[in-house]
């Protein structure tokens, strides 16, 4: 190589060394701001208040009392965190007169208008404060009914969950309520009061009347039928030491420490067994057989404790059941809290000694473990940046979020349909939209091929039954959007789609093979090029709303950014002698030449791309260079000269404008609406530091960046090097 040609690839390494450290930092940020904290478990009372699929909880108290009279009260009372001072959105619906107090002042009285019309749901903004809020609904039983439905005034993406508020139940998930009351109460409850405090009876009733052993309070006496006790034998005296393990049991019974049996009788009684045990925690199970009366055991000892932390729970045992006697039990499969476990019943889950008591898993993370589209793009760009950068643990990060959403995947639909709903996988559990499954359903099947994840392959089946036979389509089997969360959201087709739908459709394709879902995407950008392009000027409208049967004509920025980035992701994988290959790239090389006539001066391109007064918006910039990188490279833009420009420029404007050296993103717009005017996307749809919607897509520009400066350079492009460092 001349002496031209090493003074200049080291200019390159230089600049790319500069773009693995922009890469790395926002990556490292990232992983800071969300660490990978464990899914929560908490103890929920299934007899309590269960929650409807707007994630808002039931009080029907017509329901839990038939005999109350006209006039008579009932309080629920539960407590809410928040880590700092904030306004909450709420949601009501009164079956009769309501209040709402929050910190034991009135934050809500309803009308009467409110009162006699139970569909009516209305909004409620609180204002929290830092540390323990504490809530308490007052119903009144009248003519018109009794009691409500309240919770959150969003659910599905931000779904949040109350917490039991006295001492006695502290960490269950859910409300308490009091029993049949004449008047109002004087003092209402709140922080630091217990039940007993109160004098008041609070249910839902956990405790037992009886005091038969466990087994048989939790699951009756019915013969031949076993049952499982899971619990952890913690060894802290150094080297091997003797532990025994002493108690009794009625009915048969079987102990196993780390699946080894190592004790075994047919018939009730003590017993005690030594056990020889190094250093450390072990997994103790018990099988237990009823013969048809009192069944259970007891085991001393303070060595034990819960397999995992699970909140409200005062007990060491999980247990669960029944099975057949006669059925030889998966033990090792069986002992983990992202199964369901297969009875002859059905499917059943761990539970607790107290009366109608369950563990249940709950995110409690903002975004660590969280299903929703926006994390699909961003661990997309997580999961290149370490494969770029041969950062294992960024890759590791990456995959552990995919798999707890995967993992817990059949756990979150079972959970779905006992409570009403889930406590995790809020949106995977309950797809109705595109929204719900595509983007973090594309990220997952990449995921999956770096390292096979616990239900991938399960979710993947049901993502793609969804888009492919439930989501709603028109004639021409465009997808659209038959209703909303809101009215005017009804009836439209939004350019976002493509992104929500086609890189899964195309993944999908990859896995299996099976040409339908190639066929799909492919036709999904030609009918949405019908309905939205803009020829004039050659990009996208942002909606096409049939009410109005027209085109909103606002070209959003990143709504375009997802168009072109999803068309770079189907012609990767789409083969040269598809019958649509060249309709797709003159439809790439003309939505590119049009994106390129309205780059900003900075390199940037405008959140109203055609309105260089709306602000420089950082995620659709990074999708426009990332797409004209792949496309320079992938040979689809033959005019190379002006992309080259257009990708340096707008990666080198990215960095001064949208990047700081905290590896912070500026300028990333808000989750969208949409509008017929500018207005709205220009001042309402604001910016927001670190939003998800664009950390990912940034990593994936910086990463194609890369790639286009090390093609330039194996490809000797030696006319243009001196203008591109």
């Amino acid at each position: 190589m001349s002496a031209y040609f090493q003074r200049n690839d080291s200019i390159f390494s230089k600049v790319n060394h500069q773009i693995e450290s922009v890469l790395a930092t926002i990556s490292d940020r990232y992983i800071g701001s969300n660490p990978p904290h464990p899914i929560t478990f908490r103890a929920f009372c299934k007899s309590g208040f269960l929650r409807g699929s707007d994630y808002r909880y039931l009080m029907n108290l017509d329901e839990r009392f038939p005999d109350a009279q006209n006039g008579q009260i009932v309080y629920a009372w539960a407590k809410l965190w928040s880590d700092e001072p904030k306004d909450m959105a709420l949601a009501l619906n009164c079956y009769g007169p309501a209040r709402l107090f929050l910190n034991q002042e009135l934050a809500f009285k309803s009308s009467i208008v409110v009162e006699t019309d139970p569909n009516r749901k209305t909004h409620i903004r609180v204002a929290l404060k830092k540390g323990w809020n504490h809530f308490v609904l007052q119903f009144m039983k009248t003519p018109s009914g009794f009691g409500g439905i309240f919770g959150t005034g969003s659910f599905k993406r931000y779904p949040m969950h109350f917490l039991a508020p006295s001492a006695e139940r502290e960490g269950q998930e859910g409300w308490i309520y009091s029993e049949l009351l004449e008047s109002e109460l004087e003092n209402l409850p709140g922080e630091g009061s217990s039940e007993a405090g109160t004098e008041l009876k609070w249910l839902p009733n956990l405790k037992w009347d009886s005091d038969e052993f466990q087994l048989t309070r939790l699951f009756g006496s019915t013969e031949n039928r076993q049952a499982i006790a899971w619990s952890k034998l913690v060894c802290h005296r150094p080297g091997m030491q003797t532990y025994v393990l002493k108690g009794e049991h009625k009915g048969e019974m079987e102990l196993f420490v780390n699946g080894n049996s190592v004790y075994r009788s047919a018939e009730g009684q003590v017993f005690q067994v030594p056990v020889d045990l190094p250093y450390g925690e072990y997994d103790v199970l018990v099988k237990s057989i009823c013969h048809g009366s009192d069944w259970g055991f007891q085991l001393e000892g303070n060595e034990f404790t819960l397999p995992v932390p699970v909140k409200g729970v005062n007990d060491v045992w999980l247990y669960a059941g029944t099975f057949p006697a006669d059925v030889v039990l998966p033990f090792e499969g069986m002992l983990r809290l992202d199964t369901l476990l297969e009875t002859d019943k059905g499917q059943t889950y761990w539970r607790v000694d107290r009366r109608a008591t369950w563990v249940r898993p709950y995110l409690e993370n903002p975004l660590f473990g969280k299903w929703d589209y926006p994390l699909g793009v961003t661990l997309y760009g997580l999961l290149q940046t370490g494969k770029e950068l041969r950062r294992q643990d960024i890759i590791d990060y990456a995959l552990r979020h995919i798999e707890i959403c995967t993992s817990f995947y059949k756990y979150s639909l079972w959970d779905r349909e006992q409570y009403g709903a889930a406590g995790i996988n809020t949106q995977l559990s309950a797809i109705d939209s595109l929204d719900d499954c595509g983007s973090f359903g594309a990220t997952m099947l990449l995921a999956n091929q770096m390292g096979p994840l616990r239900g991938a392959m399960e979710v993947a089946g049901d993502v793609a039954h969804y888009i492919s036979s439930k989501q709603d389509r028109l004639p021409d089997n465009a997808l659209y959007r038959r209703f909303g969360s809101v009215d005017f959201m009804k009836d439209t087709i939004w350019c976002d789609d493509l992104y929500m739908s086609t890189p899964f459709l195309c993944r999908y394709y990859e896995e299996t093979g099976e040409r339908a879902y190639l066929d799909d995407a492919v036709n999904q950008f030609l009918r949405y090029r019908e309905y939205l392009f803009i020829p004039e000027l050659n990009i996208m409208s942002h909606v096409y709303d049939f009410k109005f049967n027209t085109a909103t004509e606002v070209a959003w920025g990143r709504g375009n950014g997802w168009v072109l980035f999803s068309l770079s992701e189907l012609l990767a994988v789409l083969p040269e002698d598809h019958d649509q290959r060249e309709d797709l790239l003159d439809f790439f090389r003309e939505l590119s030449k049009g994106y390129l006539d309205l780059q900003g001066e900075n390199g940037l391109w405008h959140q109203v791309l055609n309105d260089h007064e709306s602000y420089e918006e950082t995620s659709c910039t990074s999708m426009f260079i990332y797409a004209f990188a792949r496309g320079i490279r992938s040979g689809w833009l033959t005019e190379h000269e002006p992309y080259i420009q257009s990708v340096f420029r707008g990666f080198e404007g990215l960095s001064k404008a949208g990047i700081d050296k905290q590896g912070n993103v500026y300028g990333v717009c808000q989750g969208s609406g949409y509008a017929f005017t500018k207005d709205y996307y220009k001042h309402d749809l604001t910016w927001i530091l670190n939003d998800t919607h664009g950390i990912g897509i940034v990593l994936l520009a910086g990463i194609e960046t890369l790639k286009l400066k090390n093609w330039l350079v194996q490809a000797n492009y030696s006319n243009q090097r001196r203008s591109l460092v």
